[in-house]
């Protein structure tokens, strides 16, 4: 019995440092996720934002109703305490907050807004719902584990095994576009033939350019030794024969490879680049509504970059708002203090992990009275310093 009490205070240990990596890597996450956007001003100034965090209320427009989204700011200051779906991030998207969807509620930071936001998108996951298969997230009656990943075209959230493809075991740089959205723009299939390697024809990129040159000298080659007049018709007749090659579709390149495929694609890094930019191509991506498919700085992957570089969102942080009252002095020296206490206590319990201990309250007891031991040397070495 004895033996069996100390396994489980054991594993009680172990998970206890597991939690502590856990609210690290939730940090990490939300300040991924939350650090683009602005949890103090509502974006609804901004109009239509590139990419922001934001959510559904329930309880303001619950389904049945008009879909509506809010940015981060007024989930905080407008809806606190209502029931929320969490979106992620979406684009090209102005906040509704308090417009014409909302019955009673106004927007505490834009009172007077216009109606309606004619060039916002929604889906089902404005009212908790997701996939093709409808349901929500998480799902209490789904029993299956299964991880949902975003097509970067319609932004919805789909279960992997509702793909009509297999998930690839490493796909945390590579973008997912969902079949419909493949079918919507059908001149994704021949890109997708060549860069994810379902092509039997499929060239490397050295081979293509290669190609490419080859042909460009022998078109070049050929029209030269049939010109032999120097008048101006003929001299922009070849400027225009170099700046077709030049700028030649790359798409044009690839239609000898059909499609032949179906379900999700799972793209390579790096593949936006790989894309055309001719004009008929541009007009392509515009009838399509997937413009921003040329603009690398759209993805999600950039928009966590750059979230992750800046201060944390603190938001309703219990920590924060107990310091409310404090001058900005006072909040600095408090929050060094926790992070610092935070960072040694998980030090001190990671070592018991390692050695396979037990942590006592008499640990936990000892560990807090070498806090208070440090704390007050450093204000006497303070103190004797000034004086």
């Amino acid at each position: 019995m004895a033996a069996r009490e100390e396994e489980e205070e054991e594993e009680a240990t172990v998970s206890l440092v597991d939690v502590l990596e856990e609210d690290e890597d939730l940090e990490q996450e939300a300040s991924a996720v939350l650090g683009g956007s602005d949890s103090e001003h509502c974006s609804y100034s901004q109009g239509y934002v590139k990419r922001q965090a934001l959510y559904a209320c329930n309880t303001c427009t619950p389904k049945g109703g008009e879909a509506a989204g809010i940015c981060l700011a007024c989930s905080y200051k407008c809806h606190e305490g209502h029931d929320l779906f969490e979106l992620y991030t979406k684009r090209n998207f102005r906040c509704d907050c308090g417009n014409s969807k909302f019955r009673d509620l106004r927007c505490k930071f834009y009172p007077e807004k216009e109606p309606l936001n004619g060039q916002n998108r929604y889906s089902h996951n404005f009212f908790g719902l997701y996939c093709t298969c409808n349901r929500p997230y998480p799902d209490p009656e789904d029993q299956v584990e299964d991880e949902m990943i975003q097509c970067i075209i319609c932004e919805d959230w789909l279960h992997g095994r509702h793909l009509g493809r297999s998930v690839p075991d490493c796909m945390e740089l590579q973008e997912m576009i969902c079949g419909s959205c493949m079918n919507n723009s059908p001149f994704l299939w021949m890109y997708a033939a060549h860069l994810t390697g379902n092509s039997k024809e499929k060239k490397t990129e050295k081979q293509e350019d290669q190609q490419q040159q080859e042909e460009t000298e022998e078109a070049s080659s050929s029209f030269l030794s049939t010109t032999t007049t120097e008048n101006s018709e003929t001299a922009a007749s070849c400027k225009r024969s170099r700046q077709q090659l030049q700028d030649g579709c790359r798409l044009q390149q690839l239609q000898e490879v059909g499609p032949g495929q179906s379900g999700a694609v799972f793209w390579p890094p790096s593949w936006r680049s790989k894309l055309c930019t001719c004009l008929k191509c541009q007009g392509s991506y515009s009838a399509a509504g997937v413009s921003f498919l040329l603009d690398s700085s759209d993805t999600v992957l950039d928009y966590e970059t750059r979230g992750r570089s800046q201060e944390p969102v603190q938001g309703h942080d219990l920590l924060m708002s107990a310091l409310e009252p404090l001058n900005r002095v006072q909040q600095l020296e408090i929050i060094h203090e926790y992070n610092d206490m935070k960072s040694e206590l998980k030090d001190f319990l990671q070592r018991f992990a390692a050695e396979g201990k037990v942590v006592t309250p008499d640990d936990i007891t000892g560990f807090f009275e070498q806090q208070q031991t440090r704390k007050r040397r450093r204000v006497d070495a303070a103190q004797l310093h000034c004086s």
